[in-house]
């Protein structure tokens, strides 16, 4: 009763979008080949994206959800095997004198022991094997879930780390900065005593001392609040062993990723993959509502001893019993419950394709922005770079005119404000550069390699096969 499964259409673009004018690296390896701890090469990323990976609590919410999909799984795989039981009853009555037929009291004892079938539904039409099919399917789905938390707290706790360094980068500048102009301050200071500065030199330092001072306890809270975001991904109290003793310019993070074709990189996103099995799932759904319409047969039977004295229930003297009541159900008038149960069958499949479209529509979307930052971060970079050097030239020189008396103390603090303005933003696109490889191995569907993860949860380590498998003895187990 399964409708037949045919994977949705999706017209992938022959190619990712591209920025005009620029070219994309050619990239070497792609990510199914690549071990996350080979693609963050820096063992301080190693040690908090491991402990992540432990303790992080969304992963074992994931965990969990994988357990209870499997859990459920094995509910609706027993309903294909009849059920046994073992039952022993006692049935003891007394009637009165005036009750009795015979004038006097009666008492009567009848003591059964059986083993029974319990209710058994021949599965003639595949309603139990459709809601199977629908249970594999929802585990399955709940497994690429996890893989997809997995996946996103990789990245998470890489960003996280890039952007405690990346802070800590920019509060030693404005620490280095507050310092030299301080100095200056300072200098400014003596020298109007003397009568050689001027008071509006004196107040201009004054501002470039206090801005940097802002800066400085900025950037202080945001180290204090980058550690915390850390600490939490990790899902661990806080330590100072696990703080980076590395700087930003150490960071070591592969960037020849080769992005491959559109259709073979979406379809191996984990979200995607995702979003198919629960199309499965609400496909199978269909064939449990059809087969509603047409007849359920049940079998019910019993075998064992009857006696009217309990001593004697497992003895030679003790009568046999059994007892067997097929039973067929056929579907007349149910107030139009099953219309409307394969009408929503059907919506909800309809839903999931949506969801599916939707998938491949966003992945393409993201990994299309992460390519074009790639494209264009490392030109950036190299540019603000060359800026930065051009910006401390004009400081120098500025600088030594003005202690030659050549130019004004204005053109000093000009140049000064702008050098510590654009070693600012070289930080920052020097974290958005490393950001961008991150996201870059995270859209194209990454961090996936078992054999990096250091703790893997029971309902990771079988797979359907295995399940497919079991005997009801291992199931129950």
């Amino acid at each position: 009763m399964i409708p037949d499964y045919l994977t949705p259409g999706f017209s992938a673009a022959p190619k990712w979008s591209d920025v005009p004018g620029y070219e994309l690296p050619a990239g070497e390896k792609a990510v199914s080949d690549l071990d996350w701890k080979e693609y963050f090469d820096t063992s301080e990323l190693w040690l908090v994206i491991g402990t992540a990976l432990q303790n992080n609590k969304d992963l074992e919410q994931a965990a969990l959800s994988i357990d209870e999909a499997r859990a459920l799984y094995r509910v609706s795989r027993a309903d294909l095997i009849p059920n046994i039981n073992a039952r022993g009853t006692g049935n003891i009555t007394k009637t009165s004198d005036d009750s009795s037929g015979q004038g006097h009291a009666r008492k009567s004892e009848l003591y059964e022991a059986n083993v029974g079938l319990a209710s058994y539904e021949l599965d003639l039409f595949g309603r139990i094997r459709s809601n199977n099919q629908s249970a594999i399917n929802e585990y399955l789905a709940s497994e690429q879930a996890y893989d997809v938390v997995r996946n996103a707290l990789i990245a998470e706790t890489a960003n996280a780390y890039l952007q405690l360094l990346a802070d800590q980068k920019l509060l030693k500048l404005t620490e280095k900065t507050l310092k030299a102009q301080q100095q200056t301050y300072d200098l400014l200071s003596q020298s109007l005593d003397k009568g050689v500065a001027t008071e509006q030199d004196v107040s201009r330092a004054s501002t470039a001392v206090e801005t940097a001072r802002v800066n400085l306890h900025q950037y202080a809270r945001f180290v204090a609040q980058d550690k915390n975001a850390l600490f939490l991904l990790m899902g661990i109290p806080q330590d100072e062993e696990f703080l980076p003793k590395t700087t930003l310019d150490d960071i070591q993070i592969a960037d020849n990723l080769a992005t491959g074709l559109p259709s073979q990189a979406l379809l191996a996103r984990p979200d995607v993959k995702q979003a198919e099995y629960n199309l499965l799932a609400r496909n199978a759904d269909i064939g449990a509502a059809r087969a509603a319409f047409f007849p359920s047969i049940s079998l019910t039977g019993a075998y064992g001893f009857a006696s009217d004295d309990l001593s004697s229930l497992f003895t030679s003297g003790a009568a046999g019993a059994w007892a067997f009541l097929p039973q067929i159900t056929l579907p007349i008038f149910q107030g139009g419950r099953n219309t409307a149960n394969l009408d929503l069958a059907e919506i909800r499949k309809e839903k999931a394709i949506l969801n599916y479209e939707q998938a491949i529509q966003t992945a393409f979307r993201e990994v299309s922005d992460e390519l074009a930052a790639r494209a264009t971060l490392d030109a950036q970079l190299k540019a603000q770079r060359r800026l930065v050097a051009s910006a401390q030239k004009v400081y120098d020189i500025s600088n030594a005119r003005y202690r030659s008396g050549i130019d004004s103390f204005l053109s000093v603090l000009d140049s000064q404000r702008e050098l510590y303005e654009f070693e600012q933003n070289e930080i920052v696109t020097q974290r958005q550069y490393l950001a961008n490889l991150v996201n870059l191995y995270k859209v194209l569907g990454g961090g996936l390699n078992e054999e990096s993860v250091l703790s893997v949860p029971e309902s990771k380590s079988k797979g359907l096969a295995q399940n497919e498998n079991e005997t009801m003895s291992q199931m129950d187990q």
